[in-house]
């Protein structure tokens, strides 16, 4: 049942099709990264997970270095020009395309997530320079089969070409019965040799105690949040050519400072080329 406006006193605000009477995981990042398009239930999802993690803000800023240090690689020294960018989440500036356009701004960017609230901000995610271009796909990672076909991702992206594959902290969304492994494969075979895959997410493995109030707490409020360990993430990179250094603690990933604790966010972090 939806929440009354004197409930939550951002309803009135919300765009259509947004329920805002269960969380959503774009939100309640957006509520971590201190941003302003989120909802009571997002905060009090938000808020309940940070009880768990006192760390989480700082977690998810980490994730965001990551995507930015990633980008700079592929289109610095991979040469690469082409990003999928699933899970999207809420704009935050510098974007991946803003990242990735500063360098070359030729460069292409679809970004595909499943939230109302995104798609009301897609115009910020096509803010693409006049060389290059960026569209958003209003579209869910569980139906791979449909972003694929999309004709938005078609007249943006040639896939006969390398593309850069980013599953930034999405795949903990997906249960095993969603059969993640198996969706990477369907995108993965409809890219070209060349291209590459980069993956972060949450692990039970650096703090088991705290991850465990973490998931409690997102089932108890109706979310779904699934740690994996470091082989579970692994195999799902099967296939592909890890980048040194390999899978590693989001921190530790080619880091501009080398943290003194990498294990301090609960994430692993990789990026693999597909040979």
């Amino acid at each position: 049942m939806s929440q009354s406006s004197t409930e939550d006193p951002t309803l009135d605000a919300a765009p259509s099709g947004v329920d805002t009477s269960v969380p959503h995981s774009a939100r309640v990042y957006d509520w971590w990264l201190g941003g302003k398009d989120n909802f009571a239930v997002d905060r009090q999802m938000g808020a309940a997970l940070v009880a768990a993690i006192p760390t989480l803000r700082d977690m998810a800023a980490e994730n965001r270095r990551f995507v930015h240090r990633a980008a700079r690689y592929l289109v610095a020294e991979a040469g690469v020009r082409q990003f999928l960018d699933i899970g999207t989440g809420i704009p935050t500036r510098p974007n991946l395309h803003d990242v990735a356009q500063a360098i070359a701004p030729e460069t292409r960017v679809v970004y595909v997530d499943n939230d109302p609230i995104v798609l009301a901000h897609a115009r910020a995610l096509m803010d693409s320079t006049p060389q290059g271009r960026s569209e958003y796909i209003h579209a869910d990672l569980r139906e791979p089969g449909g972003i694929l076909a999309d004709d938005a991702l078609r007249a943006t992206l040639d896939l006969d070409r390398p593309v850069a594959l980013t599953l930034i902290a999405v795949l903990m969304l997906l249960r095993d019965s969603d059969d993640p492994a198996g969706i990477i494969r369907t995108l993965a075979d409809a890219l070209p040799s060349g291209s590459y895959l980069a993956i972060t997410h949450p692990t039970q493995d650096f703090n088991p105690a705290e991850m465990d109030a973490a998931v409690a707490a997102a089932t108890h409020g109706g979310m779904t949040l699934v740690p994996r360990a470091r082989d579970e993430v692994e195999r799902l990179f099967l296939g592909w050519d890890l980048v040194e250094p390999g899978l590693v603690p989001v921190m530790a990933w080619q880091p501009e400072t080398p943290p003194s604790d990498p294990t301090a966010a609960y994430y692993w972090a990789g990026l693999a080329r597909k040979p």
